[in-house]
């Protein structure tokens, strides 16, 4: 299989991706890094409506680190943030999605994996670019973990004061 790059990217602004052939988005969020891959699952018919093309959260077809996305997140509310790029901009049908999730929890992992998607789909679409950015779903999130300093417990957190 062949790796596409963004010149080949820019060929396949039309449409689907060809055969074998694949979009590649990098997430992250927090310390977890999910590197997506999008595979064209099927071509819509020209007559369907945009509505009919597959935006539905039925047939979204994920897979995470080889398990399907519905076992690797447990929570609805996971498997929703997952699959939020797709539905939100109508491809939800349209794409196979694999990818290979590490580091972090599990919800940052899930963060980092809609993340990917949303980069990779700008690859295919770049009209997606404003409503994925409307919802958040370019931006990587910032936060993180503050470091501990030294004399102090936690990040923030003092010890104990005494008077005597």
């Amino acid at each position: 299989m062949e790796k596409t790059s963004k010149k080949t990217a820019e060929a396949g602004k039309a449409g689907q991706p060809a055969v074998g052939r694949y979009f590649e988005g990098v997430g992250r969020r927090k310390t977890s890094v999910a590197r997506a891959r999008l595979y064209s699952a099927k071509v819509p018919a020209r007559n369907a409506s945009h509505s009919d093309a597959g935006g539905k959260a039925g047939d979204i077809e994920i897979t995470v680190n080889e398990k399907p996305y519905k076992s690797y997140f447990p929570t609805i509310e996971l498997q929703k943030i997952a699959e939020d790029a797709l539905v939100k901009s109508s491809n939800a049908g349209l794409y196979k999605v694999t990818a290979h999730v590490n580091g972090g929890g599990i919800n940052s992992q899930a963060e980092a994996l809609r993340h990917g998607i949303a980069r990779a789909l700008l690859l295919i679409d770049p009209e997606l670019r404003k409503n994925l950015k409307q919802e958040g779903y370019l931006k990587r999130d910032p936060r993180a973990k503050e470091r501990r300093k030294f004399g102090l417990k936690k990040a923030r957190k003092a010890p104990q004061w005494a008077k005597r």
